[in-house]
């Protein structure tokens, strides 16, 4: 059995459904009630309350495992006494390229890594999915206001990752590893505004926000540390961050699926 945390999410519902379709048994588990697939379990639980994980995890071979909580070593201890033998945690590239910014997911990176699991880290960047941010004023207005214009990153789209994801928690050879997961190619902002354009067939207008004014957007909804390092990777890159990675093509033995593609799949959510 393998149990998916965060089952309602973009990557967390992808999951559920592969590796249903894949013939597994899979138990999802969320804060909240969800519909899935025919045949997955589901249980509500917090990944902050790790005791209250044992009834999800009792059996288990694997375990699918967000950032999310304050205790890494409780929720690991709690899959260990149920039985899983094989952990794969979905990090962020900010935990190796800025790990001052992205504490979080650095310690779970490293409670992970120390705890006698079987265990595999995914590192994407940006999601293609981030775009969401942007609905209510291109179904509005037909605009979107971002900062760094210009600055290009390989963001992913959220169905690789649960396709990865899906892989390494059914195969043997990924123990160890810890992948970067990217896009085919950078885009920027402005370039993703036209692709969402292009699926709707009407232009988006892109409107260049300055620093401060995405700032004060972001503090709304994201802790302050989270914002300087999500600021400094949008607007001052590293070449790691613009790099683009060979792990999806090399784990699925295909290109990662483009931001137009997913534009052009989620175009009803813009509409």
């Amino acid at each position: 059995m393998i149990v998916v945390t965060g089952a309602t999410g973009n990557v967390g519902r992808s999951l559920v459904a592969l590796l249903t379709a894949a013939g597994e048994q899979a138990t999802a588990v969320s804060r909240r009630a969800a519909e899935l697939p025919e045949g997955v379990r589901h249980v509500q639980a917090d990944l902050g309350d790790p005791a209250g994980l044992q009834d999800a995890l009792d059996g288990a071979d694997a375990l699918f495992l967000l950032v999310a909580g304050e205790d890494p070593q409780g929720v690991l201890d709690a899959a260990r006494a149920g039985g899983v033998r094989r952990v794969v945690l979905l990090s962020s590239q900010g935990a190796g390229t800025r790990p001052e910014a992205y504490r979080h997911p650095a310690a779970f990176e490293e409670t992970v890594r120390r705890s006698g699991l079987e265990w595999t880290i995914l590192r994407p960047g940006g999601f293609h999915s981030n775009a969401y941010a942007w609905t209510e004023s291109i179904r509005t207005s037909r605009t979107v206001a971002a900062p760094f214009g210009d600055i290009g990153l390989p963001t992913i789209d959220p169905a690789d990752i649960a396709e990865v994801a899906a892989t390494v928690l059914r195969e043997d050879g990924h123990a160890g590893r810890t992948y970067e997961l990217t896009g085919p190619a950078p885009t920027t902002p402005r370039e993703r505004a036209a692709a969402i354009g292009a699926a709707l067939g009407e232009p988006v207008r892109f409107i260049e926000q300055t620093r401060q004014e995405a700032r004060a957007q972001m503090l709304q909804f994201m802790p302050e540390a989270v914002v300087e390092g999500t600021l400094a990777i949008l607007g001052e890159p590293t070449d790691a961050e613009q790099k683009v990675s060979p792990d999806v093509g090399r784990i699925l033995g295909r290109a990662p699926r483009s931001f137009a593609d997913w534009a052009g799949r989620n175009a009803g959510a813009f509409r």
